[in-house]
């Protein structure tokens, strides 16, 4: 098999874009300081933007730019202007929702490549020809379709563009709402989820009140610390990529630009061994799914679940007495450079580590070796016992080679 499937990971900040590349994603998506749905993210200013095209095109990867937003009429000032920088920048996509701004870049920036965001809640293959006859390339379809909708979809395309592009959610949490649209959020704290400032309230604890007991809390779940009705496990589905591609899907998106750059690291290099595997040899990617998922779940995660790709959601698709991540790892630290000489790594301290820890290196060709900390060094190398403070430059022992963008964690 030799179809091209491409591994699109997110890029909340330019360090999470050098990494997301550096582990295997074929493109990035990413967004400005302007009309996307991560307003909490750090997102990029221009020169951020141009520094990130650069990176991303000298590795073979591609950039897309979310511009995805319910608008109201204050959002389009500028927006011709906006457009057009990006285009000088040589992005490779944006990525809307909004009829009006679909319209605006189909005539300010007629040569780049449209993609209809999930959240135009495209669900079926009449949806699919209409943005495909104003001039869109791909549309990322919305997380409540079957594999069996799908594949109408892409069937349906086939006699009319069979270049036209499918996009599906392949890992990541997963919205209440439908495929995101969400009025939790402005409704309880005045911030819209629809704008990019979603404050989550679907993961807070909630109690029954009954009309006439105002003053009466009773647990919707039997838990003194409350219930968290609207809970979704995250969707995880690394061991149904034949499904996927039998299906028409053409680029497998993970979610995650509020995540860390471990996470973004981790899933990306499992996905991207998954797939590479899978096209070389269907029955070696079959015999490593348990290793697969084993690792996926050393990244911070509710649990996991097929979405909707299976059926309609059931009971077991949801979190009912928690609403924390499961995490069993801490990622402590990011290798800077390394001397072959002397076995040295220099690494950037994200959480405290200390002589005597055992530590796994994460290689972003996909390899994982352990080995317990027995040297650290401060700038000036001087041996200390541990890197307790954020960011610290440090060096490190180690027992095999590391590289630059290596990442590296450790059990709690």
């Amino acid at each position: 098999m030799n179809k091209k499937i491409e591994l699109l990971s997110p890029a909340g900040d330019l360090e999470k874009l050098r990494t997301a590349i550096n582990y295997g994603a074929d493109a990035v998506y990413m967004g400005g300081k302007a009309l996307g749905l991560r307003a909490k993210a750090k997102n990029f200013d221009y020169s951020e933007m141009a520094e990130a095209l650069s990176y991303a095109h000298a590795h073979n990867a591609k950039v897309y730019i979310t511009a995805n937003i319910f608008a109201h009429n204050d959002d389009f000032i500028g927006i011709e202007e906006y457009f057009l920088e990006l285009a000088k920048i040589g992005v490779d996509a944006l990525i809307i929702s909004d009829p009006g701004i679909f319209n605006i870049a189909r005539q300010v920036v007629p040569n780049m490549d449209i993609h209809i965001s999930t959240q135009a809640n495209t669900t079926n293959s009449y949806s699919v020809k209409f943005w495909q006859s104003l001039g869109a390339s791909r549309v990322v379809l919305a997380r409540e379709l079957s594999f069996a909708e799908i594949r109408e979809i892409h069937d349906s395309m086939k006699s009319i563009n069979p270049d036209f592009e499918l996009e599906s959610f392949v890992h990541g949490s997963m919205c209440i709402s439908y495929s995101g649209r969400c009025l939790l959020s402005n409704y309880m704290s005045g911030r819209d989820a629809n704008r990019g400032e979603c404050t989550h309230p679907c993961r807070w604890k909630y109690s029954l009140v009954e009309e006439q007991r105002p003053r009466e809390f009773m647990p919707i779940y039997e838990d003194e610390r409350g219930s968290y009705i609207f809970n979704s496990k995250d969707l995880c589905m690394i061991e149904h990529l034949p499904e996927l591609i039998g299906a028409g899907v053409s680029s497998f998106k993970i979610e995650g630009r509020m995540k860390t750059a471990y996470y973004v690291a981790l899933v990306t290099s499992i996905y991207r061994q998954a797939i590479d595997t899978f096209l070389e040899d269907e029955e070696k990617y079959r015999a490593k799914i348990p290793h697969y998922i084993s690792e996926l779940k050393k990244a911070s995660h509710r649990g996991f679940s097929t979405g909707f790709y299976f059926n309609k959601t059931t009971g077991d698709s949801q979190v009912y007495d928690d609403n924390s991540y499961i995490r069993e790892y801490d990622f402590v630290g990011v290798v800077k450079s390394y001397n072959k000489k002397v076995s040295l790594a220099q690494v950037e301290q994200r959480n405290k580590f200390s002589i005597g820890d055992e530590v796994d290196f994460i290689r972003t060709n996909g390899e994982v070796f352990t080995q317990t900390i027995d040297k650290i060094y401060d700038k000036d190398m001087n041996e200390i016992d541990a890197a307790p403070h954020p960011q610290q430059l440090v060096y490190v022992q180690c027992e095999r080679e590391v590289a630059e963008f290596d990442i590296i964690r450790k059990k709690l």
